[in-house]
């Protein structure tokens, strides 16, 4: 089994200089760069909660793993983030890649520009997915992963289809380049708004008549289904601790960006930790510092330090912008608003939903989980979703980051910025931008968008205070 960087207590005091001791870079699923802010007298480290650094260590130590997994005489399996069974691949004892994670690293890190400009020289379309392309460009360029060391070829690539056909397409063309196996378990669309018992078993059917043997051929480890229950039992515990968490975004004010700094919290949980002891400590101590937050009276950590007054509560719809980030961010900080709620922040698991993964229904429990994705379910529970959260977390309204090239969020999505409008009679908003593209990054049109909106947004409650 794979060995991590033990998580460190809460109470541990991180040094003055973010480069002391780590890798020049944060690390995300999923977010916060190496960015500085500048002032009078220098540039000063980013802010950042101790949970943040734990989530640092761990995910590039997974990236060490990968990096070595084949001297060390272990196999290495690849997969995507939604639906991706993390728990039963640790049972065969594979390093595990995630394809979607390294690209939006690598857009973090400023490569994945060139990485697209070298997919798209070598014929890739412009309307290709730049995660697939900056993954391409980066297998061109040496497979020089997002920490600076070689990521090893795939030795299996496991596809769990949950509603994006990129993903397929993906597969297909690093199979060809590697000529390494793949095994697909094809998970039926949530057409109509729920999961139905023959769903379930169809799935259940290809884990173990198709995935769980292909896997044992690979990996020349024998299924053993307590070791997939006992990795659950702390997947559960995490997934406890990680709702908390999402859902103290309901106090005033909020204690957590849930969107911007959601993609710290996510990150173990949504990658290659899942199931994990370490998993498990970490959302133990984020869970407590945010309790700490909250009997504070404190709002989220931004990357400058405590967030001032918060003036605007909202819900965003889609991924965000990695190669801009940090500014991306700070256009939301500046203004005092805070995202309380995030779709993105549900792509790998919609556990405040209710979902956990159930040791004593295991192969059940991880086709449960691939069935309801968020990129799995159709627009009208996607709308139902969101409504829910614009209400529970008292938000001002919806603002939706369209992806230009991310057909399984955008699609749609003027159609559900009409209806969450209709039904909730908040504001929404609609802003353009890309995954890991910075030419599809204007700061100055999201910047006018934005703060059009928040006078929006503010003439919306004259308007209601007036009625009253």
């Amino acid at each position: 089994m794979a060995t991590t960087t033990a998580a460190m207590p809460a109470s541990v005091k991180k040094p003055p200089d973010e480069t002391q001791g780590r890798s020049q870079v944060s690390s995300p699923p999923s977010g916060g760069g190496p960015s500085r802010s500048g002032g009078p007298g220098g540039p000063r480290p980013v802010q950042k909660e101790d949970a943040m650094w734990l989530q640092k260590e761990l995910i590039n130590s997974n990236y060490h793993e990968l990096a070595t997994a084949h001297q060390t005489g272990r196999k290495v399996s690849a997969t995507f983030v939604p639906g991706n069974l993390n728990e039963l691949l640790m049972c065969f004892d594979f390093a595990r890649s995630l394809p979607e994670t390294n690209a939006l690293q690598n857009g973090m890190r400023k490569k994945s520009g060139k990485f697209i400009m070298d997919a798209e020289r070598d014929g890739q379309s412009e309307d290709v997915c730049t995660y697939v392309k900056s993954d391409l460009g980066m297998m061109m360029g040496g497979e020089i992963g997002p920490t600076g060391e070689v990521l090893p070829k795939p030795d299996i690539l496991l596809l769990s289809y949950t509603g994006c056909f990129t993903f397929m397409k993906w597969f297909e063309l690093i199979r060809h380049k590697y000529g390494c196996e793949t095994v697909m378990l094809h998970v039926p669309y949530q057409s109509e708004g729920k999961i139905a018992p023959n769903m379930r078993d169809y799935v259940v059917k290809q884990l173990k008549e198709t995935v769980i043997p292909t896997l044992e051929r690979i990996s020349g480890v024998k299924f053993d289904i307590d070791r997939l229950r006992q990795y659950m039992r702390e997947s559960q515990k995490a997934e406890d601790d990680l709702v908390a968490v999402l859902q103290s975004a309901k106090n005033r004010p909020s204690p957590i960006d849930g969107y911007f700094g959601a993609v710290y919290y996510i990150g173990p949980i949504f990658t290659a930790f899942r199931g994990m002891p370490e998993a498990t400590e970490y959302y133990r101590v984020l869970h407590q510092e945010i309790e700490q937050r909250v009997r504070e009276g404190k709002g989220p950590v931004t990357p400058e330090g405590e967030m001032g007054e918060e003036k605007y509560r909202l819900v965003v719809e889609g991924p965000p912008n990695w190669t801009s980030f940090r500014d991306f961010w700070k256009m939301f900080y500046d203004e005092g608003a805070v995202v309380v709620s995030s779709t993105y922040a549900k792509v790998g698991g919609l556990y405040d939903f209710g979902f956990r993964h159930d040791a004593d229904r295991p192969l059940e429990s991880l086709a449960e989980y691939c069935l309801g994705c968020y990129t799995n379910l159709n627009l009208p529970s996607r709308i139902d979703m969101i409504c829910k959260y614009i209400d529970e977390y008292q938000a001002d309204g919806l603002l939706i980051n369209s992806i230009k090239s991310c057909n399984s969020f955008s699609a749609g999505q003027l159609l559900i910025l009409r209806e969450v409008e209709k039904r909730t009679g908040k504001p929404a908003a609609f802003i353009e931008t890309d995954l890991v593209d910075p030419r599809y990054f204007s700061a100055a049109n999201v910047k006018n968008r934005l703060e059009s909106y928040f006078q929006m947004v503010k003439a919306k409650r004259v308007a209601a205070a007036a009625a009253h």
